[in-house]
């Protein structure tokens, strides 16, 4: 069913007595008239005196009315992935029949309502057996420097336990404080609890009432120093123990290790000592134990007839005694499943076109495809393939049950996002290679709805599902019934008819092809945001439109022109038919919609010119490809030429015309680039050398402008590179232009010691400054030339270091590092001022102009 004056995205279904749920997002097209109830991005007044359950990541903002409390038949109200701001309303109390209140990743803030005598409050959601309200999407940590966060505050009430039937409590990443209350032990059906990443304080809370708890996560609190307390072992079904940052001290337990059903227990970052010891019997569950950067002294290595479980001990005396580094000892690996649903033993089909995706049963066909978001599951071992295998067992189950039209699901790269887990879900059609619309519409409100129930190992879980371009609603005509003589009468009229009709369709179509082409020469974005019309489409200047044919031709068919790779996908050399050399950006896949990196760097990069920036020279958007082209830089990265893999030396006055020329970059992006932009990704893989060694900063694809003139920050979740992320913007999710210069001064540090931002656990950062009152040079790079004086290096350092400063505002503007590595040139006897390549010539550089010769530069 559509609203008379909207357009509905999602599924609305009747049920008796008369109440309605819908499903998905409303949007309104038209806009409606100021001052009506149909305000844009709101819950609308008249949606409330209907029931409604799903609205996830629906961009709603503005504050929770109150009359939500009016809707007494509700049992599910998920509002998670919104903008919605200000406090919880306390009429949410009164629904008695609530089953799930997922209000998770919006921005919510005051204090969690309590019931007294005129009002109610969610102690009083009796019946509740899922609730939600971190703050994930809006704070990714608790080390705060103030309070100005969009978070729950307050304390957590006393008489939440009044909800006796919870089995899921999710609190975490808000500014909750106090103590926990010791009521919260009468929760006995709890399964999962997250309080993490708050300011909770006092001693640690007695759970020992929760015997079903499975996963529990109190880390990063203030909680008063303690001894691992004993009746954590009594909490015989837990598989997860999060308690890194909570203050504990004293020896870890051995009967920790012997819980039955233990995964992972982690208790880093706390102030352990003694001996650790798993004992002779530790269970065999146990994947992960993790008491890195704590102080214990000795580890008893034991033999055991399982697989001996990961551990990490990194950064405690244990591992500063051995001799040999054993493996607990070293950095962490990363732990997330490359799993993904394997064939079931068929006969692989034939090589799908590039639309199409082999299914588990090895049939080419158009899958429907969607991300499955899990927010409490009772493990945390990704390597253990046995739990997809359930979940993809249990869904073909109830889909063959309801007679949906599938023929096989698959799972993939499921990964472990801030607590959640993530997993990517393909549904493939039975009997034909497309859904039609009827199928297609079941399916997702099959799983859109949760009429669905996963196994209960992964709790509650949300569903967003991609656009599906694929469907195929073939019309049937009925036959009738014509006698043998009309249709031979009238065989050759018709045949002249229809050559007439194809004669002119074909001249029409051709004519169609050509100023279809034509109009997507000169406007290739047009197709992008139908919706919102020009307004979605980036403002091109200077850049070409480059059809899929040319760059095919160019790249020799993208086969044997692959010159590097990353996490947007392969990029190609190519030559273009006027002899310039591109370096090419493919992405992975073939997206059906344009991403909002190949969208952002487009147009930041159509419109800022500098020398000390790389050039885009055109784009493709063309057959379902996404592509950059880039101008050619011969020498690779800067990360290339620090690591040796590039061949190139680079001395002490060459570094510092380098790093001048990126700031030189990054300041024009920041001074004169109109609105400004932050880079958002500084690093050195993203600086570029020309032939002449010329620094160009690259890959703007996570960058943001500021589009106000008055505006000095960006809200926006983190993104970047580990080690160069500036830990304010970490912190905070406000992205100013400091967070470029933390990360410029890190790649300053970089340049001197070619060691990478994060060494054996350790920030470049903390190293510098521990070698600070020691001898520094034992840091340095041998390459740069120690056997000469480095004229102004303790000066270098020390600019550096005012960039990595904790807070934005002891950080130095970007003119102000440009200004500083000038006078520091200077001071080595060089003109800052003078190219780069004129400075090489004195060291004998002999440039042919091709960015090709490569002389004394190499070793």
């Amino acid at each position: 069913m559509l609203f008379s004056y909207t357009n509905f995205f999602g599924y609305i279904r009747f049920r008796p007595p008369g109440s309605i749920e819908i499903f998905g997002c409303i949007r309104f097209r038209p806009p409606p008239p100021p001052g009506s109830s149909f305000a844009t991005g709101n819950i609308y007044d008249f949606i409330l005196k209907i029931l409604f359950r799903h609205l996830i990541g629906c961009s709603f903002n503005g504050p929770l009315p109150p009359t939500l409390g009016s809707l007494s038949q509700l049992i599910s109200l998920s509002l998670n992935c919104n903008g919605f701001a200000g406090p919880i309303p306390p009429s949410i109390g009164n629904l008695s029949k609530l089953f799930v209140l997922d209000l998770a990743d919006n921005k919510l803030s005051g204090s969690i309502p309590v019931s007294d005598e005129a009002t109610p409050g969610l102690d009083l959601l009796f019946n509740t057996r899922h609730l939600t309200g971190s703050q994930v999407k809006y704070r990714l940590s608790s080390q705060l420097k103030n309070d100005s966060y969009t978070c729950l505050t307050g304390t957590i009430p006393s008489t939440l336990w009044l909800a006796q039937k919870l089995e899921v409590l999710r609190l975490d990443r808000n500014l909750l404080s106090g103590k926990i209350p010791s009521s919260i032990n009468n929760l006995k059906l709890l399964k999962q609890l997250y309080l993490s990443n708050n300011k909770l304080d006092g001693p640690l809370p007695n759970l020992t009432s929760m015997t079903f708890l499975n996963y529990l996560d109190i880390s990063n609190n203030s909680f008063e120093p303690s001894e691992i307390p004993p009746w954590f072992s009594s909490l015989q079904s837990l598989t997860t123990l999060m308690m890194h940052d909570t203050g504990l001290q004293g020896e870890v337990p051995v009967d920790l290790f012997h819980i039955p059903q233990i995964e992972t227990v982690v208790l880093r970052n706390n102030q352990l000592d003694g001996t650790l010891d798993f004992g002779e019997s530790y269970s065999e569950s146990l994947r992960l134990i993790d008491v890195s950067n704590n102080s214990i002294s000795a580890f008893t290595q034991r033999i055991h007839s399982a697989d001996q479980p990961d551990l990490i001990l990194i950064n405690n005396p244990v591992c500063n005694r051995l001799k040999a580094t054993p493996t607990y000892c070293d950095d962490p690996k990363e732990s997330n499943s490359s799993y993904s649903t394997p064939p079931n033993n068929c006969i692989p089909a034939a090589t799908c076109s590039l639309d199409q995706t082999s299914s588990p049963n090895c049939k080419c066909s158009y899958p429907y495809t969607g991300t499955l978001t899990f927010k409490a599951t009772s493990f945390s071992d990704l390597g253990n393939s046995s739990i997809f295998t359930s979940i993809q067992s249990s869904m073909m189950v109830y889909l063959k049950h309801n007679q949906l039209p599938v023929d096989s699901v698959s799972l993939s790269n499921p990964t472990m996002n801030s607590d959640y887990l993530v997993i990517n879900l393909e549904i493939f059609p039975s009997g034909d290679e497309r859904f039609n619309r009827s199928g297609l519409s079941q399916i997702g409100f099959a799983f859109s709805s949760q009429t669905y129930r996963p196994p209960s190992s992964f709790g509650p879980y949300s569903f967003i599902g991609n656009t599906y371009n694929f469907f195929s609603d073939v019309s049937k005509g009925k036959a009738k019934s014509v006698s043998t003589g009309v249709i031979i009468g009238g065989s050759a009229g018709v045949c002249v008819i229809l050559l007439l009709l194809f004669i002119v369709g074909l001249h029409a179509y051709h004519h169609k092809r050509r100023a279809k082409r034509s109009t997507k020469m000169n406007s290739p974005f047009a197709s992008w945001d139908p919706d919102k019309g020009s307004d979605g489409c980036p403002e091109l200047k200077g850049i070409t439109y480059f059809p899929f044919e040319e760059l095919n031709t160019c790249t020799n068919n993208f086969t044997t022109t692959n010159i590097g790779s990353g996490g947007y996908g392969m990029v190609y050399r190519g030559t273009l038919p006027n002899g310039q050399f591109v370096a090419i950006k493919r992405a992975k896949g073939r997206p059906t919609k344009v991403g909002t990196e190949f969208k952002t760097e487009i147009e930041l990069l159509s419109r800022v010119h500098h020398k000390n920036l790389v050039s885009l020279v055109g784009f493709c958007f063309d057959e379902g490809e996404q592509m950059l082209v880039y101008e050619y830089i011969v020498n690779g990265s800067l990360k290339d030429s620090l690591s040796g893999r590039s061949g190139i030396r680079l001395d002490w006055i060459r570094r510092l015309q380098i790093i001048l020329g990126a700031a030189r970059g990054l300041q024009y992006l920041h001074d004169h680039a109109d609105p400004p932009i932050i880079h958002r990704d500084v690093k050195s893989t993203n600086i570029l050398l020309d032939g002449h060694l010329n620094a160009k900063v690259s890959d703007f694809g996570l960058s943001k402008p500021l589009r106000d003139a008055d505006r000095t920050h960006v809200t926006t979740c983190v993104k970047g590179t580990l080690g160069y992320i500036d830990p304010e913007y970490y912190m905070t999710q406000q992205l100013t232009e400091k967070s470029d210069v933390y990360s410029f001064g890190v790649v300053m540090l970089e340049l001197i010691t070619a060691r990478n931002p994060v060494h054996k656990g350790k920030h470049i950062v903390r190293v510098v400054k521990e070698s600070m009152d020691r001898n520094l040079r034992e840091l340095l790079d041998p390459a740069i030339g120690l056997s000469t004086q480095l004229q102004g290096l303790e000066r270098f350092i020390d600019v550096a270091l005012r960039c990595v400063e904790e807070t934005g505002n002891q950080r130095p503007k970007m003119s102000e590092v440009v200004k500083e590595i000038e006078n520091i040139m200077e001071l080595a006897g060089f003109n800052p001022n003078a190219e780069s390549a004129s400075t090489l010539e004195s060291y004998g550089w002999e440039s042919n102009g091709n960015n090709e010769q490569r002389s004394p530069l190499y070793v």
